[in-house]
């Protein structure tokens, strides 16, 4: 049975009046009255809030007539699959209760204004739709509204995808993850995801799509637009872009430009790139040398006229090839290569009195994709220069697509330049029996005898000499004598030359002599007297052998010692401060990259892999370790940037570090220091773990880039690690990586416990919070304070290490 009265409510404060249902029977016993909410569609919504506006009366005002007087009433809810005609039942059994509201407010009395107080509840719902209801049980109350409603987050289009108006979860913890659809001209390159909280905000965005090719991306709009005509976009930028050089689009939306007719991109350049035009020949082929078995000969890289605008800009990497007729199996070329860039070239090992004719081809990067049916051959301009005793052409001929042979000259189209000579007559006049009379550290005596066979006097005679090592530098040094003999100096100690005559005549250059081979003498120290010197030898001989003998013994001693107390030891008092650079900042991936492993070593590694592991210990002396297993850096070419950790010895920081050979660019390193005021047994262990890292190179354990040791304080230098210890990431990161690159991460640290026991080397703390991980999420092995050596005493052992 319900009593609730529907009457009017003003609202003198925005000026309207409200409908309301009031009830107020406080005189009664048992009361019980009931007011029901039509049907109300739960439509998408997983979560419904109800919102009332109401007073309640308070009882003072009922002094001796409330016999049932109360200042609350209950707020009850029905769910049903389909609406009715009439309201369920209205039994307490049927409704579930949402709770007991209460004049927050305040409640108002004939002496006070009234208080509307408003009061929000929230229901999760999954039928259809549901009913509300009040229930009275002797309270003076007035509904005066009732707003109900349900929250969403709003559709949102990010990273190129929409998101639809999306409901929240049917409990305020519960996230809804909305699938994203692409824009238009768009497509997904990782499925989009957003997720809905309870408060209708969208948090963690995953994925998205980017524009086709031929549309440029409008970021404020998040809409993709079409390139225009003359303007191209490829997947290597971010806009459109005006066709690169000899290059033209005549419809929209071109994911690139095609080259001119004539001209040709390189399928390794990007769409961005140029086209070009195949090399011209070479310009200016000139003689500068020839004699009776060798010419030299100089050319100018190819050049268009000046006028073809489109053609004065080449490609870097011109290359010329040489094509020479009656050129024997003998003949030797310099540059020997089959394709080269240098501009001059020396032939030797001709025959006298033999005409020659030598084609330089220029081709480059794009010669390969020239069709030879389409471009017809032809001469280029040229000249006859009959003076000289040479002619010079121009021509076009077919290449073939491999650059590096010259055989098949059918497929690739070039053009090249041509010169012709004939070599001199060779002349009996050969010098021989070339002898060294004389010879110390840099000079040397040289004589030989006149030729038998001359027809005319000698005018003078020209000597080369070289290194053996050198051979094509034999023209480079040079002198002439008109003496049957000459002295030669400034040459390189200890270092084995050759030597060659020839004589000139008036009929011109005899041949040179055979080559005769001599070496200088090696600088000595400050001479003594032979006794003396014996003494000296015989003296260190021995102590040599005294000492190694010594070191032997006492090495001996050490091991059998140090390996029974030396685990325990390490584990008691050595606890090294790890590279591990704990801070409070913990990477988080918002997205995740592609594992890549790559190395970044500034130095040269100063061990090869074949080295076993040299356990710094057997050193009596720390320092000695340190010099030979790892590098002195200047303390002036670090910078400490940042403090990302510390322990025991000291902090672990983040800095930089210039690197040579001038010392300008700069590297991110990881330094750690040792304190002011530690003991030498602290700085003993500090720099054993140096010698340790400083004997291995491999991709996947720390590298050691130094060490300051001659001032403080005392740092070690290491490669910086970005992303810190493994176990700190994987839990800022939980859920964010495909198993493949888990796998690569655990391949890594495999492959570095591998390296070190592959060097006889244990490491006895293998733990996630000793792995480093840099920024490609490559992992190195790191922490070397519990390692040791394996050795082969019957007392050995191992242990087990929390993971």
């Amino acid at each position: 049975m319900s009593v609730w009265v529907e009457e009017s409510f003003t609202n003198f404060v925005k000026g309207i009046n409200w409908r309301s249902y009031v009830v107020c029977d406080v005189a009664y016993n048992n009361v019980n009255n009931w007011l029901w909410s039509p049907f109300i569609d739960r439509g998408p919504a997983n979560r419904l809030y109800i919102e009332i506006h109401f007073t309640i009366r308070d009882c003072s005002l009922f002094p001796g007539n409330a016999l049932s007087c109360k200042e609350t009433f209950s707020l009850l809810f029905y769910e049903f699959d389909a609406a009715t005609r009439e309201p369920p039942p209205w039994q307490p059994e049927s409704y579930k209760l949402i709770g007991r509201i209460a004049a927050g407010e305040g409640r108002f009395n004939q002496n006070s204004d009234v208080d509307i107080n408003v009061e929000v509840k929230s229901i999760a719902v999954t039928k259809k739709g549901v009913y509300f209801a009040f229930r009275d049980q002797g309270a003076c109350i007035s509904v005066l509204a009732v707003k109900v409603y349900y929250i969403t987050c709003p559709a949102v289009t990010i990273n190129f995808a929409h998101f639809n108006e999306t409901p929240t979860g049917r409990e305020i913890t519960i996230i809804e993850q909305q699938t994203g659809t692409c824009v238009e001209n768009a497509e997904a390159y990782e499925t989009p995801t957003y997720l809905c909280k309870g408060d209708g905000k969208w948090t963690i965005l995953s994925g998205g799509c980017r524009c086709k090719v031929g549309y440029e991306p409008d970021h404020d709009k998040q809409t993709c637009n079409v390139c225009p005509v003359g303007k191209f976009r490829s997947a290597e930028v971010d806009s459109c872009t005006i066709c690169p050089l000899n290059s033209k689009t005549n419809k929209i939306g071109s994911p690139f430009c095609p080259c001119l007719s004539g001209h040709y991109r390189h399928p390794r350049d990007g769409k961005h790139m140029p086209c070009y035009k195949p090399p011209g020949p070479p310009t200016n082929l000139t003689l500068l040398f020839i004699d009776q078995t060798s010419a030299i000969l100089s050319w100018n890289a190819p050049q268009r006229a000046i006028d073809e605008q489109v053609d004065t800009k080449y490609r870097s990497d011109i290359v010329f090839r040489i094509k020479c007729s009656a050129c024997t199996s003998n003949v030797v070329f310099n540059p020997s290569s089959e394709t080269f860039n240098d501009t001059k070239l020396t032939l030797t090992n001709l025959e006298p009195v033999t005409a020659y004719t030598v084609q330089i081809h220029s081709q480059h990067g794009v010669s390969y994709l020239i069709n030879p049916e389409g471009v017809g051959a032809g001469a280029g301009g040229g000249y006859d220069n009959t003076s000289s005793g040479f002619n010079n052409h121009y021509h076009h001929v077919t290449e073939p697509p491999n650059l590096g042979r010259s055989s098949d000259l059918d497929d690739i189209k070039t053009e090249y330049a041509e010169i012709s000579f004939t070599t001199e007559s060779a002349i009996l006049s050969t010098v021989f029996n070339v002898k060294v009379i004389s010879i110390t550290n840099k000079e040397v005596d040289l004589v030989w005898d006149k030729p038998m066979h001359s027809d005319s006097p000698i005018e003078y005679y020209e000597v080369r000499w070289f290194p053996k090592s050198e051979v094509d530098a034999m023209n480079k040094s040079v002198l002439s004598t008109k003496e049957s003999k000459i002295h030669i100096g400034d040459l390189q100690e200890n270092t084995e030359y050759g030597f060659q005559v020839r004589c000139k005549t008036l009929n011109g250059w005899g041949t040179f002599s055979n080559i005769m081979y001599a070496q200088t003498h090696q600088s000595v120290s400050p001479v003594y007297d032979d006794s003396f010197q014996m003494r000296i030898v015989a003296g260190s001989t021995v102590a040599v052998v005294f000492i190694l003998v010594l070191v032997i013994v006492v090495t001996v001693l050490f091991l059998r010692s140090k390996s029974h107390d030396d685990i325990d030891k390490k584990n008691s008092n050595h606890l090294p401060l790890p590279l591990d650079y704990a801070s409070n900042e913990v990477h988080a991936m918002d997205t995740t990259p592609i594992v890549k492993t790559m190395k970044n070593n500034v130095t040269t590694p100063l061990f090869g892999s074949s080295r076993s592991y040299v356990d710094p210990h057997t050193y009596e002396d720390p320092n000695q370790a340190i010099r030979e297993f790892a590098r002195e850096i200047d303390a002036s070419y670090i910078t400490i940037e940042a403090i990302i950790g510390g322990g025991e010895f000291g902090d672990v920081c983040r800095g930089r570090l210039k690197i040579p050979p001038n010392f300008v660019q700069e590297i991110d390193v990881a330094i750690k220091t040792l304190k002011p005021g530690s003991s030498e047994k602290a700085r003993c262990d500090f720099l054993t773990e140096a010698s340790i890292m400083g004997q291995f190179d491999h991709p996947n354990v720390i590298y050691l880039q130094g060490v300051v040791t001659r001032s403080n304080p005392v740092m070690i230098i290491t490669e910086y690690m970005e992303n810190g210890s493994l176990d700190t990431f994987l839990r800022a990161n939980d859920g964010k990586f495909q198993t493949l690159q888990l796998i690569g991460m655990l391949r890594g640290i495999a492959a570095g416990m591998s390296y070190l026991s592959d060097m006889n080397y244990v490491h006895r703390d293998l733990a996630a919070r000793n792995v480093l991980v840099n920024s490609s999420l490559v992992c190195k092995i790191a922490d070397f304070g519990l390692s040791r050596e394996i050795e082969n005493a019957s007392d050995a052992y191992t242990t087990r290490v929390s993971i």
